[in-house]
């Protein structure tokens, strides 16, 4: 009898994030992700309310609106400089930069475009004004030791949660 979805579950997913209007393939998981239902906060809440009641062997599709959780595009935060201006290390894209203004507030820039003569960063986080499929599979489900209702996942599952803990859906 399949175990379903629910709190105090040890789950086990995978998941993958695709732009709907491109179908283009934004991010996945390389591994499993384990988490406890109800213990910890690894994906948002509207996110695990449609994996409640599912068992191994599910899978679910949720669309995300990222304005709804970034806002619209703040063309402020592109910046184009000479590319001499760029310390060397900075200049490939998909570099993140972390930069500070002058009230010690901090914010990730992504290095977008590169030529011969100018580099171009964006702080804008890059699912910013695009709609989503969050595609989620349940792998297992199963009754979390106590070990891992008080960590909140598996304990060799760590890397997996802080991986996840990245994707900000």
């Amino acid at each position: 009898m399949n175990e379903i979805i629910q709190d105090s579950k040890f789950v086990e997913l995978t998941y993958k994030v695709t732009d709907e209007k491109s179908g283009q393939m934004l991010t996945a998981v390389e591994f499993p992700l384990g988490y406890v239902h109800g213990r910890n906060d690894v994906l948002a809440p509207h996110v695990l309310k449609q994996l409640e009641g599912k068992s191994a062997g599910d899978v679910i599709e949720v669309p995300i609106d990222c304005n709804r959780l970034y806002g619209p595009r703040d063309e402020s935060l592109v910046f184009t400089d000479r590319i001499e201006n760029v310390p060397e290390e900075f200049r490939e894209i998909g570099t993140i930069i972390t930069m500070e203004n002058d009230k010690g507030e901090t914010r990730n820039f992504i290095v977008t475009r590169k030529d011969d003569t100018t580099l171009t960063v964006d702080g804008n986080n890059p699912l910013c004004g695009r709609h989503v499929i969050f595609r989620l599979e349940v792998l297992s489900v199963r009754d979390a030791t106590e070990e891992e209702i008080e960590a909140g996942g598996a304990e060799h599952g760590e890397a997996a949660v802080d991986e996840a803990l990245t994707l900000p859906i």
